[in-house]
């Protein structure tokens, strides 16, 4: 009979940390009183929701990052260190942020599966930085 072993690596305690103290203290969670643009994304296979709202700045950088939603941890998680991280970036800087990088925030191991959980925000974040008047991207 072989060896099993369980063990909790580094990334389950990461994932307490950092994923748990989101999930329970998000950061910047509710609503802003003046949006520049909202948007929200489903993921239709677990029924996670994630609304995304930007205050945008004249020279297209994000002054505020607000996300509303219900779901998992990870996916709730995920859209409060979304909104930390791109607080005073420019739409061209989150135009650069790529999935990988998202996920590389998380500092956790996902599945294929968690990793749509980990990438509802990104998934919202992308269609308004795209959609939003005036970016660098942008339709005008």
């Amino acid at each position: 009979m072989g060896n099993l072993v369980w063990e909790t690596s580094v990334s389950d305690e990461l994932y307490d940390e950092l994923i748990l103290d989101h999930y329970e203290s998000p950061y910047h969670r509710g609503e802003l009183e003046s949006p520049s643009c909202t948007h929200t994304e489903r993921n239709p296979l677990c029924g996670d929701r994630v609304q995304l709202q930007l205050q945008i700045d004249s020279e297209q950088r994000i002054q505020q990052a607000f996300f509303d939603g219900e779901g998992c941890a990870i996916s709730q998680a995920a859209a409060s260190i979304l909104c930390e991280h791109i607080e005073g970036k420019t739409l061209e800087e989150v135009e650069e942020f790529s999935a990988a990088a998202m996920l590389d925030l998380l500092r956790v191991q996902l599945t294929a599966v968690r990793q749509r959980c980990g990438l509802l925000g990104f998934k919202v974040l992308k269609t308004l930085v795209y959609s939003h008047d005036g970016a660098p991207g942008g339709s005008a």
